[in-house]
């Protein structure tokens, strides 16, 4: 990425960011190591199924966190571009790492957690994702196709007809320990109408590119990681992490 782009004003790499984003996603598309689908085969990434067989070990790290309310925020608290899509504060969170940074003190709560994640190629954020009964996301899409999400269910109270996600128009259940990985530029919505909460372990990593597609795709991040968006949830870590140490 030039020295010109990383330098612009905060609103106009927004506005920049936002202009190419599906140019630029159109691009990716065939370039892509792995296909294009809405949800993927879980076999097309080992090192991300592998997490299937240490689903309750981490679940049990999520449900210690959990126990201390202060430790979760809202993820609207957290990243103020979310707000769109979290109105309330029924979408909570708790982050290990978020847009390349190791939240070390979260890391240290949740250490097999950490050390499992941290052997995914290419990881951009791993956090819990926790929606309280009640909780009901509308449909929006992701940031770029540079970006691959996962869904490791920890507890899921329900069906999907309760508790599930809408992909590219179809329902998806959670099934606990069952890895969902999915694009997340195709339209998606989510729900919770249980009486539960229900967590899951939410990874970001880097798409499998072919070249130049993984050149371009990485410049695309970088102007990501410049943007006001993801230093405002840099900060946010960082306060949030002296606020819990106290």
């Amino acid at each position: 990425m030039s020295a010109s782009i990383s330098n612009l004003p905060g609103r106009a790499l927004v506005r920049f960011g936002r202009r190419i984003r599906k140019p630029l996603d159109n691009v990716l598309a065939p370039h892509s190591a792995v296909g294009d689908p809405p949800v993927f085969a879980r076999d097309t990434f080992p090192e991300v199924r592998a997490l299937e067989g240490h689903w309750q070990t981490i679940r049990d790290e999520a449900r210690a966190v959990m126990e201390d309310q202060d430790l979760t925020p809202p993820l609207r608290e957290l990243s103020p571009d979310h707000r769109g899509i979290a109105r309330d504060d029924h979408w909570r969170c708790f982050f290990i790492w978020g847009y390349g940074i190791r939240v070390e003190q979260n890391a240290a709560l949740c250490p097999r957690t950490a050390e499992r994640v941290e052997r995914i190629p290419g990881l951009i954020s791993a956090f819990f994702s926790i929606h309280k009964p009640g909780t009901e996301i509308p449909e929006h899409r992701g940031v770029s196709k540079s970006i691959i999400n996962c869904h490791l269910p920890l507890d899921v109270p329900a069906g999907p007809e309760v508790c599930g996600i809408r992909i590219d128009g179809r329902d998806y259940g959670w099934q606990e320990g069952r890895t969902l990985i999915f694009d997340d530029t195709y339209r998606h919505s989510a729900w919770n109408r249980s009486d539960q909460p229900r967590v899951i372990l939410l990874l970001q990593f880097r798409r499998p590119l072919h070249f130049p597609g993984s050149l371009l795709a990485g410049a695309f991040l970088g102007l990501v990681r410049h943007s006001p968006f993801v230093r405002d949830v840099q900060r946010a870590l960082e306060a949030e992490t002296q606020r819990t140490a106290r």
